[in-house]
């Protein structure tokens, strides 16, 4: 890791050496950039706004730059802040190994970590996660947001999330991958629309309607792939983005749920619901874990990717997603 050539890429006026440079300033930075919002940044550092507001300041006096200018929806970087988040982010993490102490320690440690994962992700991984993570580290918080895979693996790449969790198919030969578990398919009706076999052929299958969970605009995925393969073709009658809500769609309707298993952890001991195999051969999945280069070796990344390993080991969701009511 070259400091100077990091540290360079901000262009400080007037400034050869770091001498004199606040480090806790570029922490800020790092926070705004992060979350875009003074007073999220502000909860993030256990900072009072005014102080944040005054970094603020302090940072763009710094390095001639407005950093956060107001945009649609709110505060966007500015091309500068763009330019330098992906070398700020590296250079933090080499920092804070730099000096931090000699192995990480979880009881004391003060950080925030981000974290971009789909509510699947959430579902399966998140609630056993954070519950290792206060028992352990009761000052490490987790700041978790939702997107694309395409957009998870380039926040990874730049800096602006810590690890994703997902289905990644590729991804960039600086960014790292761990696989946490295979997961399979599983349909799911209202079980008063089967018979007592509480399944469906392919014939019954592609004679209903289906729910169709599609994180983006593209609604071909590895089911109708799949569905193609026997020579048939889904009738899709509703498109939703989220996992969660899905398995609620389809009470009280002959509709069709095909979805990760797992996600239907609340439906297989409910006997409002039938949940069965797919009546045609799909491939499983692999679930994984993102990191980049510039934290594999940062203590605290390892012991978080860690747990996040341990959170994700078990079958089955320790709080699958409740329907009643």
């Amino acid at each position: 890791m070259n400091f100077q050539f990091c540290f360079h890429t901000f262009n400080i006026r007037g400034m050869n050496t770091l001498r004199g440079i606040d480090l806790n300033l570029l922490v800020v930075l790092e926070a705004l950039l992060a979350e875009r919002h003074i007073s999220r940044a502000a909860l993030r550092l256990h900072l009072s706004q005014p102080a944040v507001s005054h970094a603020l300041g302090r940072l763009r006096q710094l390095l001639d730059d407005p950093i956060l200018v107001r945009g649609k929806g709110g505060l966007v970087p500015s091309a500068r802040a763009h330019e330098i988040a992906g070398p700020l982010a590296e250079a933090l993490a080499q920092v804070r190994i730099l000096l931090g102490p000699g192995g990480f320690q979880p009881a004391t440690a003060r950080r925030s970590f981000r974290l971009a994962m789909s509510d699947y992700g959430a579902l399966v991984v998140l609630p056993r996660l954070l519950r290792a993570v206060r028992k352990a580290a009761p000052n490490i918080d987790l700041v978790v947001t939702q997107a694309s895979r395409e957009a998870m693996t380039a926040q990874v790449a730049d800096g602006e999330i810590d690890m994703a969790l997902g289905v990644f198919t590729h991804q960039p030969e600086d960014v790292h991958a761990a696989a946490l578990f295979e997961e399979s398919y599983a349909c799911a009706v209202d079980a008063a629309t089967v018979r007592d076999a509480g399944r469906l052929d392919q014939v019954a299958y592609l004679a209903r309607s289906h729910v169709l969970v599609a994180t983006h605009s593209e609604r071909v995925d590895a089911i109708d792939a799949a569905v193609a393969r026997i020579g048939g073709r889904r009738k899709i009658a509703c498109v939703v983005p989220h996992w969660s809500v899905a398995p609620a769609l389809i009470a009280g309707t002959n509709l069709v749920l095909t979805t990760a298993r797992r996600s239907l952890a609340a439906l297989e001991a409910d006997p409002r619901y039938a949940v069965f195999d797919p009546p045609f051969a799909l491939e499983n999945f692999t679930f994984s874990m993102i990191w980049h280069e510039r934290t594999d070796a940062d203590p605290g990344h390892t012991w978080l990717r860690e747990r996040v390993q341990a959170a994700a080991a078990t079958q089955e969701s320790d709080e699958p997603i409740s329907l009643r009511g």
